[in-house]
C-alpha cells in the first residue's frame, strides 16, 4: 500500500519534533554568510554554526541540537552552480536537516535513531535501505549488522579511494582543514529499473541508489599538514538532505518534481510563458529563486567582488534562462512572492523582507536587462559558423563591458556543444589588471623591507611621546639618516600616531629632535605592529638611533575622533530607522567629515535622514561616557559586539561601548558622546545596487555647513525679497509659473512646426517614386525637429526626410523614411553620412534617426549631398 505524500513543510516538522522528543533542542537555521568561519564563503552544511563546538572553544547551553539549516553551493571548494538544472537532485540552495551531539551520545544512538526515523516514522521499506562506513570504522559496522539488523552484504566498507590518507567517501571534512571524521551514509535504491550500482562499484554514480543521509562521528581536527588529532570532544554530526527525502516521500525521482519546486517551477512558467513543466530552464530558474532570495535576505548584494559576485552569476544565470524561454523584460524579482508563499513560514526574516528582496532582484535585473541583448547577439555572432571554441578575449569583452560571468558564457556554450578558451580569458583579465596596477597611483612605488621590532602604540591615551628612531627610509630604500628638503617614511619604537586602519585615516604632526624637524602627513602600517611616519624633513638631520619627541596634531586628531565615534551611532540609527538589513561595506573616517556605505536598496527619504540625524544627536546630547575594552574573541561575542562579515578578527580584540552600541573597533574615539558636538548628514546616494553611501559632519565642521546653508537660504531670500520663511512657497509659484510658460512655449513651437511643415512641403523633389526633403530649421530644438518630422512624414507618404538645425557650436539632425521605403534607405545611415561631415555622430531606427555635430560652417554643404545619396539608394 502506498505511503501517503507528505509535503515538503511536514517533512521539515516532523524531523525536527523526532529529535526534539529525544531531547535535542530545536536550533533556528544560521545565516548563509558563516559568522565565525572565514574559510567559508557560504555556509554549506549544518555543521558550520557549531564549528567552535567541535573546536572545543564555544560551549552551548544545550549538548544536543537538531536543525533545518539553509545551505549554499555555488562558488569555493563547493560549487554546483554548473550541474543545476541539468541533474536531478544538484541545487544552489538546499536545506540539511540535521542532528548534533556536543560530548554527549555517539555512534549507537545517532544510527539507531537515524533508522528508527527513516523506517518507523518516514515508513520508508527497510528493503530499499543500505549504508556505508569507512573501512576502518568496526564500531559502526557492527552497530548496522548486529544491533540494527541491517545485513552485512548491505553495509559498504568504503576506503581512502581519493588518492591519500583519509582521503575517502566516507571520511568527512567541511573544509580542507578543520573537525573531520569517519561517516556513515544512509542511501535509499530506487529500483532496478533505474540505471546505476551501489556505493563503492564502477557505476555508483548512476541515479538508482541516492544517499539520503550521512551520519559524521567528528573525532579529529585535521591541521595544515594533513595530520589529525584528537578533539578534546567527540561530536556527532548528522545532514541529511530535505529535497532529496521529499523526492522518495513523495514518491518521484528527480528532486525537481517535489511539491515545493512545483509550485515554483510552475511561476516561472507563469512570468516566462513557457508551458512545458518540464523544460530545464524552468528549473534553474526555480532554483535560483532561492539562492538569491535567501542571500539578499542575509545581507548579501549583488556586486562585483566576493559574495556579492556569486550573487551577481547566480541572479544573471536565471535571467539568462528566462531570456532563452523568449522572456525579454524583467520577471525574476516577481518570483519572490513565490516562494515567500511556500518557504516564509519555515523562515520568517524571508517572509519579513519580501519587499526589500525583491526591489533588490528586480534593481540587479533591470541593469543585466540593459545590455543582455546586446551581449548575446556578440555570443551568437562568435558562435555562428561551427565554432568549437568561443575565444577567451570575446568571453572577456562579453565579462568586462556587458556584464556576462564566465559561467554564463560557459552556459550557453555548453548547450551548443561549444567549449570556452579559459586560459584566454585568464591572460585578458590579467592583461586588464596589470594595465590597472600601472595606472594606480600609490603612496610608495615599493613596500617597505622591515624586520626589525614592532613598535609600542601609545596613542589611545597619549598624544605625546618620547621615542627612538628605528628605521628611515627614502623611496622604499633603508638610510641611514634624512637630510632637510628629503621625503621619507620614519619607524619609531614607540608612537602615538594612529595609523590607518579601519576607515579612520592616519594622524598627522611632527617629530622633532633637536634642530630636526619632521612633518608627519600621513601614518600608515608597515605590518600589523609596526607604523610607518610618512612626511618630510624641513629642518637638520634625522638618523637611525635618534631620541625624537613624537607630537601629533590635535586639532586633526580631534576632528577625526569625533567623525569616528559618530559613525557608530550612525550604523545604529540607520538600522533602527531602515532595518537590521542594514550592514556596513565600507567606512572613511578623517578630520572633514565620515563617510558610510551600507546594503540598503533604496534611496533614504528626507524624513528618514531627519530621523536618523535626530536619534544620534540624541545620543550626543547624553553626553554618555565611552568605554574601549580589550577582550578574547568569544567573550566579545557574548556581550552582542556587533561584528562585520568578513572581517578578520584575532584572538584578542577592542570592543567599544559608545552611546547605546557596542561595536569591535581598534579606531581612536572620544571620551563622552557630548564631545562630539552636533551631527549632521551633508548627502546620500548610491555607489553600486543594493549599496547605498551617507557623508556626515560633526562639530565645528556641521555647524560651519548649517550656516552655510543659512547663508545661501537668506541670499535666496534676498533675491526673491521675501522671508526665509516663505522662500518655498515662493519657489513653488514660481516653477508652476514656469510650467505654464514652458506648456505655451510648446505649444507655439507645435504651431510653428506645423507652419513650417505646410511650407517644405513644396520644396519636395520626386525621385524614382519617392520625395525627398532636405530643410534647414532655423531656432528648432529636438523636439521640434521630431514634430516637423512626423507631420511631413504624414502628409508626403512615400518620402526620406533631412532636416537640421545648428546653434553657436552645435548641430542637430533628424533623418526619417516612411515605412514602405525603408526597405531602400536606412534613417540610421542618413543621419551618420550627414553627421560625419559635420563633426559628429548617431543613430536609430530604420525610420526614425537622430544626430548631432560640432561643425556648423559645414551644415550646409552636408545637406546638399543628401539628395545624391539618396538618389544613389533608390
Amino acid at each position: 500500500m502506498t505511503q501517503p505524500v507528505m509535503s515538503v513543510a511536514d517533512i521539515r516538522k516532523t524531523f525536527l519534533d523526532f529529535f526534539a522528543s529525544k531531547g535535542h533542542t530545536v536550533v533556528a537555521s544560521s545565516p548563509l554568510v558563516p559568522g565565525n568561519d572565514p574559510t567559508l564563503m557560504f555556509t554549506n552544511s549544518g555543521m558550520v554554526q557549531f564549528k567552535d563546538v567541535f573546536l572545543g572553544t564555544d560551549k552551548r547551553s544545550y549538548v544536543r541540537a537538531a536543525s533545518v539549516q539553509a545551505c549554499l553551493r555555488a562558488g569555493g571548494k563547493h560549487n554546483d552552480l554548473e550541474n543545476v538544472g541539468y541533474t536531478a537532485r544538484h541545487h544552489t540552495f538546499f536545506e540539511m536537516m540535521g542532528n548534533w551531539s556536543f560530548c554527549d551520545y555517539f555512534k549507537r544512538e545517532s544510527l539507531k535513531w537515524a533508522w528508527e526515523l527513516l523506517t518507523e516514522v518516514y515508513k520508508l521499506p527497510k528493503e530499499r535501505l543500505l549504508a556505508t562506513v569507512y573501512a576502518e570504522d568496526d564500531e559502526a559496522f557492527d552497530i548496522w549488522t548486529k544491533e540494527i539488523g541491517l545485513p552485512a552484504d548491505r553495509v559498504i566498507r568504503i576506503g581512502d579511494n581519493k588518492g591519500g590518507r583519509y582521503k575517502s567517501d566516507n571520511f568527512w571534512m567541511m573544509a580542507d582543514t578543520g573537525p573531520c571524521g569517519p561517516c556513515s551514509e544512509i542511501f535509499y535504491d530506487h529500483g532496478d529499473h533505474i540505471p546505476g550500482g551501489p556505493p563503492g562499484s564502477p557505476d555508483e554514480d548512476g541515479d538508482r541508489f541516492i544517499e539520503i543521509w550521512n551520519n559524521v562521528f567528528m573525532q579529529f581536527n585535521m591541521d595544515e599538514t594533513g595530520a589529525v588529532t584528537p578533539l578534546p570532544a567527540p561530536c556527532v554530526d548528522t545532514g541529511m538532505g530535505l529535497e532529496r527525502l521529499a523526492a522518495i516521500l513523495q514518491h518521484v525521482h528527480s528532486n525537481y518534481e517535489i511539491d515545493l519546486f512545483d509550485a515554483l517551477i510552475k511561476a516561472a512558467s507563469r512570468e516566462t510563458g513557457e508551458k512545458d513543466l518540464s523544460n530545464k530552464s524552468l528549473r534553474v530558474i526555480a532554483d535560483h529563486i532561492r539562492a538569491t532570495a535567501f542571500l539578499v535576505s542575509d545581507g548579501v548584494i549583488p556586486s562585483n567582488e566576493g559574495r556579492g559576485y556569486v550573487q551577481r552569476r547566480i541572479v544573471r544565470r536565471a535571467i539568462r534562462h528566462g531570456y532563452k524561454l523568449g522572456k525579454k523584460t524583467p520577471f525574476f524579482h516577481k518570483l519572490v512572492a513565490d516562494l515567500v508563499a511556500v518557504m516564509g513560514a519555515a523562515y520568517p526574516s524571508l517572509a519579513a523582507q519580501e519587499k526589500r528582496i525583491t526591489e533588490v532582484l528586480r534593481v540587479e535585473e533591470e541593469r543585466f536587462f540593459e545590455t543582455l541583448a546586446t551581449g548575446m547577439e556578440i555570443l551568437e555572432e562568435a558562435l555562428k559558423d561551427g565554432a568549437k571554441v568561443l575565444p577567451g578575449e570575446v568571453a572577456f569583452k562579453l565579462h568586462d563591458t556587458y556584464g556576462f560571468p564566465l559561467d554564463l558564457s560557459a552556459d550557453v556554450c555548453r548547450e551548443a556543444g561549444v567549449e570556452v578558451d579559459s586560459a584566454g580569458f585568464a591572460a585578458a583579465m590579467e592583461a586588464q589588471k596589470a594595465k590597472g596596477r600601472a595606472a594606480g597611483k600609490f603612496k610608495m612605488d615599493k613596500a617597505l623591507d622591515y624586520t626589525g621590532a614592532g613598535n609600542t602604540f601609545v596613542g589611545y591615551d597619549e598624544l605625546k611621546a618620547t621615542a627612538k628612531v628605528l628605521a628611515l627610509y627614502v623611496d622604499g630604500t633603508p638610510v641611514a639618516a634624512l637630510k632637510a628638503g628629503q621625503s621619507g617614511v620614519v619607524v619609531l619604537d614607540t608612537t602615538p600616531f594612529y595609523a590607518e586602519s579601519g576607515g579612520q585615516v592616519g594622524d598627522q604632526g611632527v617629530i622633532t629632535s633637536g634642530s630636526a624637524r619632521f612633518a608627519v602627513e600621513d601614518t600608515q602600517k608597515i605590518k600589523s605592529d609596526v607604523f610607518g611616519h610618512h612626511g618630510s624633513l624641513s629642518e637638520g638631520t634625522l638618523a637611525v638611533g635618534d631620541h625624537v619627541e613624537a607630537q601629533v596634531n590635535t586639532a586633526v586628531r580631534a576632528a577625526s575622533m569625533r567623525n569616528h565615534s559618530v559613525t557608530h551611532l550612525m550604523h545604529k540609527a540607520l538600522r533602527l530607522v531602515l532595518g537590521d538589513h542594514v550592514q556596513q561595506k565600507g567606512s572613511l573616517v578623517d578630520a572633514e567629515k565620515t563617510r558610510f556605505d551600507f546594503t540598503h536598496n533604496a534611496p533614504m527619504t528626507d524624513a528618514q535622514i531627519r530621523e536618523i540625524e535626530a536619534i544620534v544627536n540624541t545620543e550626543i546630547i547624553a553626553n554618555a561616557p565611552t568605554r574601549a575594552r580589550l577582550m578574547p574573541i568569544e567573550d566579545a561575542k557574548q556581550t552582542g559586539a556587533m561584528m562585520l562579515f568578513g572581517e578578520k578578527y584575532g584572538d584578542i580584540v577592542r570592543v567599544l561601548d559608545i552611546g547605546s552600541t557596542t561595536e569591535l573597533c581598534g579606531g581612536t574615539h572620544v571620551q563622552r558622546t557630548g564631545d562630539i558636538g552636533f551631527f549632521s548628514i551633508t548627502s546620500e546616494g548610491g555607489v553600486a545596487a543594493g549599496v547605498r553611501r551617507v557623508e556626515a559632519v560633526t562639530g565645528l565642521v556641521a555647524l560651519d555647513y548649517v550656516q552655510g546653508m543659512e547663508a545661501t537660504l537668506g541670499g535666496v531670500a534676498g533675491t526673491l525679497r521675501v522671508t526665509t520663511g516663505e522662500v518655498q512657497g515662493r519657489v513653488s509659484s514660481m516653477l508652476t509659473q514656469v510650467r505654464e510658460l514652458e506648456k505655451e512655449l510648446a505649444a507655439a513651437k507645435g504651431k510653428l512646426a506645423s507652419a513650417q511643415g505646410d511650407e517644405l512641403l513644396n520644396s519636395a523633389l520626386l525621385i524614382n517614386g519617392v520625395k525627398v526633403l532636405v530643410a534647414r530649421l532655423p531656432g528648432a530644438d529636438t523636439k521640434t525637429l521630431r514634430d516637423t518630422m512626423d507631420k511631413l512624414k504624414d502628409k508626403l507618404k512615400t518620402a526620406v526626410i533631412v532636416l537640421a538645425t545648428a546653434e553657436g557650436d552645435k548641430v542637430q539632425i533628424a533623418a526619417g523614411v516612411t515605412t514602405d521605403t525603408t526597405g531602400k534607405v536606412k534613417a540610421g545611415e542618413l543621419a551618420n553620412f550627414v553627421a560625419a561631415q559635420v563633426g559628429g555622430k548617431g543613430g536609430g531606427k530604420p525610420d526614425m534617426a537622430m544626430a548631432g555635430g560640432t561643425e556648423p560652417a559645414k551644415l550646409g554643404e552636408a545637406l546638399d549631398s543628401v539628395v545624391a545619396w539618396v538618389t544613389a539608394k533608390l
